[in-house]
Formats: structure tokens, sequence, C-alpha cells
């Protein structure tokens, strides 16, 4: 596959605090805390059944290739795969401009019959790309729901 275009910042886990957007989605899921993170972090080819955004995903060796909707590809380098709670991966290459660094963070922890999952994006995107992340957080929150929904229809 051609090397992608855009070189993205490589940041660590503390960009997670410093990003200078950063977006976080929940949801209640019935799938245990085991069969969430498999699918997350294990079954990646997986997640375009279950992640309408996702059209195509495949691991590399040190993380995922994965084409969004429309187009955007990211090269991502997975930087904490722990089971069943934590898998955080951070976007090297991208093929269109607009963010200069990204990082990715899901979390799942057990709850009361079920799981809960934490997804947070934390970006440092360009100027021009900034206010359109903005007006972008509804689609991505909804987004982010009803793959949760997909994902517990799946596992049920």
């Amino acid at each position: 596959m051609a090397r992608l275009k855009y070189q993205l910042r490589a940041v660590g886990l503390d960009f997670l605090g410093t990003a200078p957007v950063k977006l976080v989605f929940s949801a209640a899921v019935a799938a245990p805390p085991g069969t969430v993170y498999h699918a997350l972090a294990e079954d990646t080819p997986g997640w375009s059944e279950w992640f309408a955004a996702v059209k195509y995903a495949r691991p590399t060796e040190a993380g995922r290739h994965v084409v969004l909707s429309g187009g955007l590809r990211f090269e991502e380098t997975v930087l904490i795969a722990e089971e069943p709670g934590r898998y955080v991966y951070r976007a090297d290459a991208t093929n269109r401009p607009g963010v200069r660094a990204m990082l990715e963070e899901w979390r799942v922890e057990p709850a009361a019959g079920c799981s809960l999952v934490q997804w947070t994006i934390a970006v440092d995107p360009a100027p021009a790309t900034a206010g359109f992340l903005r007006l972008l957080t509804p689609v991505l929150r909804s987004s982010f729901r009803t793959a949760m929904q997909k994902l517990d229809r799946r596992n049920l």
C-alpha cells in the first residue's frame, strides 16, 4: 500500500490531557468487558461490521490501517492494549490534511450486568479544521452510540 502523504506529530499518552480538542463519548453495552475488548483490540477487520464510519480496517505490524467513510485513511500505532480495559492508538499518517496530531483511547469497565465503554478522541487540528470538528461532534456522538448498539447486537 502506498505511503500516506500527511505525517502527523507523534504524541504520547500525555496528549490525552493536553490536546487542544478532546471529545469524549460513553455508552453502556450488555456485552461483557472481555467481549468488547476483543472487538476493539483483537478483531480489527470486524470494525467495519459494527462501526459504520469504518469501511475497512486491517492490522499492521505496529498497529492498524483504517479507511473511513468518504475515503479518509489512517496508519495508526497501538500504544496500549491492556485486556480487558484499555486500548489506545495514535494516528501517524493520513491521506488528507487538517489534523496535526491525534490519539484515541477506548476504556471498557465492568458495571452491573453490562460494560461501560468510553471513547476519547484527542486532536490537534489545523486552524481550519477546529471549527469543523466542533460541528462534527454530534455526528460522532451519534455514530458512536449506533456502533455500540450494533456491537451489542453482534455479541448477544
